[in-house]
């Protein structure tokens, strides 16, 4: 079941203090011991696998997050231009080949471009060009379609859904952003339409620590929302453009590290940009804190930059139109104007067509997961090339 409502017709929820990841310390930190392999021993990215089966371009990746530990196979989400989700599922906890579990094809009626699980792992959130979300369960071995959330005016581009899974979000080509709030009965209420953006919205993604939003768009913006302390009301807080030291074309994709103080963002202006914010501020509630722009990396890509993912260890993974993975980790060596990042690994030629989505998975670290327009979803493990000797 759906709600569709708009912003005269909601019924405000309670306000939620800012909520802290169970999975991440409080004291995580960046470990030396990846620094040193890279340094010292070098690693390699290695193709373990390709997954086949969509027959047009994939679009979108999601691990679950509650698998790929505590001995549980980990489990992969695919949704690309044939309209249909695949569910990959690995072995065994200890192998590195995956099985497609189940095939879902009748949830869409076309592109399905971006899927998200919940941070329990037990719904999966499927954004189409049909202009619906929708949100499937497993049932045993199956997956059904429980909710079907309907009010976007067209192709719905990117879902994404809070660190407590109480919140869902969505935008769309219709240039704005809903946010949804995830009731009993697997009802879906939205409590807020955010418009602010003035072209297509390409992503939405919720900071991991705190219920603070973000989204970028064609207009080359990325916008910051929160809620209001004294309305309960949604709206924008920052928008980081172009006058301040952003990017010049669209923008693709963001991402952020382990504890959420510092944000990685890619455009079709071949660059990738570093922002960074007082998590301490922010995690004690003020979610007005601002993000300012730390570095910028340029000349590593030729073609638009789609996809940025940064795993637990600090590793910056970018997918981009020129068919090539790079990594980037943050040097030790500081400069006076901030933090730099520095090029550890490019794999030309990953796939044969652009790659859509790179995606580290989140209790495995130093496996990554990347789609393509060629149809194939390839896993690539990163180890000592010592180790593969």
């Amino acid at each position: 079941m759906f709600t569709r409502s708009f912003e005269g017709q909601k019924q405000k929820p309670t306000r939620r203090p800012p909520i802290n990841n169970p999975r991440l310390g409080s004291q995580f930190r960046f470990p030396a011991s990846i620094m040193s392999l890279f340094e010292d021993e070098g690693l390699q990215l290695t193709e373990v696998q390709r997954l086949e089966g969509h027959t047009d371009k994939v679009w979108g990746l999601a691990w679950n997050p509650a698998t790929g530990t505590a001995g549980i196979p980990a489990m992969l989400a695919s949704c690309g231009g044939d309209k249909t989700v695949r569910i990959w599922q690995q072995r065994s906890p200890s192998s590195t080949s995956f099985d497609c579990l189940e095939v879902l094809e009748e949830i869409h009626t076309r592109t399905v471009r971006s899927c998200a699980w919940s941070p329990s792992g037990e719904k999966l959130a499927t954004a189409s060009f049909d202009a619906t979300t929708a949100i499937l369960e497993q049932n045993g071995n199956e997956f059904e379609c429980v909710s079907t959330l309907e009010g976007h005016e067209n192709e719905v581009k990117s879902v994404s859904w809070n660190a407590s899974g109480s919140l869902l979000a969505t935008c769309s080509r219709d240039k704005s952003v809903w946010i949804w709030e995830v009731l009993p009965g697997n009802e879906f209420d939205c409590v807020s339409v955010l418009q602010g953006h003035t072209q297509d919205v390409k992503m939405v993604q919720w900071h991991p620590t705190v219920d603070v939003l973000f989204s970028c768009s064609y207009d080359n913006t990325i916008k910051v929302w929160a809620e209001d302390g004294d309305s309960d009301d949604w709206r924008c807080v920052q928008t980081l453009g172009e006058s301040n030291s952003g990017h010049s074309s669209t923008v693709w994709a963001m991402s952020f590290n382990a504890i959420g103080e510092k944000m990685v963002t890619c455009s079709d202006d071949v660059t990738i940009k570093v922002w960074g914010v007082d998590i301490a501020r922010l995690q004690s509630g003020d979610t007005k804190a601002s993000w300012s722009h730390l570095c910028t990396l340029s000349g590593y890509h030729e073609r638009t930059i789609f996809s940025v993912s940064w795993s637990r260890e600090g590793i910056i993974a970018s997918g981009a139109a020129d068919d090539a993975i790079c990594l980037f980790i943050e040097s030790e060596d500081h400069s006076v104007d901030g933090p730099t990042f520095k090029l550890v690994l490019k794999k030309e030629k990953a796939h044969d067509m652009d790659i859509n989505c790179v995606l580290w998975s989140p209790t495995e670290n130093r496996l990554l997961a990347s789609a393509s327009d060629d149809g194939t979803i390839k896993i690539w493990k990163l180890a000592s090339m010592h180790r593969l000797c």
